[in-house]
């Protein structure tokens, strides 16, 4: 599938020359990165061979930062430095976070911060209905994005998902040999305005070019190819690690066109986890753990879960540094009976959008599955019975939105494939309108409009001779204001003095292809203007954003150095660490006198290693110590066949 290009006269790209550019799927639990080669998308392996990065950043002090799987070894061991599941922080700030005693890390409110060259004065406007008072000081926009305190000091969400994509953006740099033109970055459907800032601000910051936000549902989509199942009508049902999103959809004489979107931002794979470690705490009788011990029940509750999928019994063991043990059994029927609740929450946006589409179920002829937790044998029933059908799991549920957000960038770079041209038209997820009198909220852009949009709507002075106006954009689907999400604040001055309602002021929205909103005032008659891009202050300053890039670029060698050097630590913690089990499990009777005595001095050297600032001394000092090891890795292994088939005769295994 190719989606429609447009390029300006004189502009468009030579013929065959292929751009690279790529799609990213930045998830709550596990990021992907996607690339379209010889005209088939295709998830690109680490140098390991990977292709599921852990969206798990570890600091380690001094500007060390690992990214993926040596960050997620170190949860458990450093709670407040490891972080996880950053995406469900994104674009929030502490009056958001109702599930904030959740999370295991050390949180700080934001600053109080403004609309970046906007105005914290003002009242709401008015329609012409009504009336319209002039601008008041001392409004604040919002308290600004919580940040979490680690060893390198405070960290933004926005920071930390940079970490995030700029492993990615080096992981297909180093695949692809080349240079990348942009990256399609995926955002929850539900996502909203500060939310999707937060997002692209993140991508800047790692030295990615966005070529457009793209919501995952409509990039599964995307990936599936349901143009190639017919026309009609597609619902995509996407349960991902922290948010659940539900998108209905129509394919038309070659227009893939979103009618509506739905869904909750704060519930996902998560939150099926919590509930299995709630179960935990329960059934051993334990107060609140540890932040240490709470990342190891929560990695035995995520590792539990995820064995029921294929087994009808899991067993949970672990160590608490209590020094209690939890060793339980949880089965298929109890994870059922626990997700029931939040399988119920998803079903309720999905009627909405439904709803919000004019269809009934009988009306949609397939339902996509995608994120990992739609693995889950009771979401897949709970999905099945909702629609009546069988869902469609045709491309692996992890992978079908990285997928679709390459196949959407590989088009955007003009790289035409053949198979024909198909527009993709997606949809605002929720309502945008300004604050009029009384702390209303007036509805300018309802939600499911197609994007890219722009309305206007005229309002009007409440006072005579009023000159100036303030007006406050917010965004929600609540008629109070005070329940919706503000989003900006600017005035309007010079207003010609006029009897109350005589003014006619002009706002309009305008909201581009990734959801991101300008919006401009005009006075009728004289034709004064003014107008902001908006810019929450849950996202980056533009100076904040420029200097850290400068510092990234000024310190990319050291930066590298530093990395190398912290994941080379990592290496060898979890050798010792290896070693140390080992020899406590078995003495020291599988090692001779003179293997002992190299073995401590081996090990004395690696210890010295890890405190000096030199990689390649620890990379040796952790080969010898590998060597030395061999042979007793080899006897302990004997050992344990040898003990696995006493008793045994040679017919057992014909």
């Amino acid at each position: 599938m190719s989606l429609l290009s447009i390029s300006e006269p004189g502009h468009s790209e030579a013929p065959h020359q292929h751009r690279l550019a790529i799609g990213i799927d930045l998830g709550t639990t596990n990021s992907l990165v996607a690339v379209v080669r010889n005209g088939m998308p295709m998830v690109l392996h680490d140098e390991d061979g990977f292709k599921l990065l852990p969206s798990v950043v570890h600091y380690l002090g001094e500007g060390r930062v690992v990214v993926g799987h040596a960050a997620k070894a170190a949860q458990a061991s450093d709670p407040f430095n490891a972080v996880a599941s950053i995406k469900r922080l994104m674009g929030r700030g502490m009056a958001d976070l109702s599930d904030a005693q959740r999370l295991a890390y050390r949180l700080h409110h934001g600053s109080h911060g403004g609309i970046q060259n906007g105005s914290h004065a003002g009242l709401p406007a008015e329609t012409k209905q009504g009336s319209l008072e002039g601008p008041k000081p001392g409004l604040a926009v919002g308290e600004g994005m919580v940040r979490l305190e680690t060893r390198d000091g405070l960290r933004s969400p926005v920071e930390i998902s940079a970490e995030i994509l700029k492993a990615l953006r080096l992981q297909a740099e180093r695949a692809l040999g080349g240079e990348l033109v942009g990256a399609v970055i995926t955002v929850p459907a539900y996502f909203d305005e500060a939310q999707r800032q937060a997002t692209k601000d993140a991508a800047r910051l790692a030295g990615l070019n966005v070529l457009r936000l793209l919501n995952e549902p409509t990039a599964a989509a995307v990936a599936h190819g349901i143009e190639g199942k017919g026309e009609g009508v597609f619902a995509v049902y996407d349960l991902g690690g922290g948010t659940f999103d539900i998108s209905v959809l129509r394919l038309s004489r070659g227009v893939f066109e979103v009618l509506s979107v739905n869904g909750d931002s704060a519930l996902g794979g998560d939150d099926f986890d919590l509930a299995v470690y709630h179960w935990i705490l329960g059934q051993s009788k334990l107060a609140e753990p540890s932040p240490a011990d709470r990342c190891r029940l929560m990695q035995q509750a995520r590792q539990a879960k995820e064995c029921l999928t294929t087994h009808v019994e899991a067993d949970l063991f672990a160590r608490l540094n209590t020094g209690l043990i939890v060793n339980l059994t949880l089965t298929r029927e109890t994870l059922d009976a626990l997700s029931a609740p939040l399988i119920a929450k998803t079903l309720i946006p999905v009627r909405k959008a439904l709803r919000d589409a004019g269809l009934v179920i009988d009306e949609v002829q397939g339902v996509v599955l995608v994120g990992g937790a739609t693995r889950m044998p009771a979401v897949q029933r709970a999905v099945a019975d909702c629609f009546g059908r069988a869902p469609l799991t045709d491309i692996h549920p992890d992978e079908a939105v990285a997928l679709g957000a390459a196949i959407q960038a590989d088009s955007l770079a003009g790289n035409h494939q053949a198979g024909g041209e198909w527009l993709l038209l997606d949809v605002i997820p929720l309502s945008l309108g300004l604050e009029t009198m009384g702390g209303l909220s007036e509805n300018i852009i309802p939600r499911n409009s197609t994007l890219p949009v722009a309305r206007a709507q005229d309002f009007t002075t409440f006072k005579d001779g009023q000159t100036a106006m303030s007006l406050h954009v917010v965004q929600g689907e609540r008629d109070r204001v005070a329940d919706c999400r503000s989003l900006a604040r600017f005035e309007l001055r010079g207003i010609p003095p006029m009897a109350a309602g005589a003014a006619r002021i002009r706002v309009t929205f305008q909201v581009d292809a990734d959801g991101l909103l300008n919006v401009s005032a005009r006075e009728q008659s004289t034709g004064i203007e003014a107008g902001i891009v908006v810019k929450p202050s849950y996202g980056l300053g533009d100076a904040k954003i420029a200097a850290m890039l400068q510092d990234s670029h000024r310190h990319a060698e050291r930066d590298a150095n530093l990395r190398a050097l912290g994941e080379q630590r990592l290496e060898a913690e979890r050798l010792l660490e290896s070693i140390a089990s080992a020899r406590r499990a078995d003495g020291e009777e599988w090692l001779s006198a003179e293997e002992r005595v190299d073995l401590e001095m081996a090990v004395a050297r690696l210890k010295l290693a890890m405190g000096q600032d030199d990689t390649s001394e620890i990379r040796n000092a952790s080969d010898t110590l590998n060597r030395l090891c061999t042979p007793f890795a080899s006897r302990r292994m004997d050992k344990a066949i040898h003990q696995a088939l006493r008793g045994r005769e040679l017919i057992d295994f014909a």
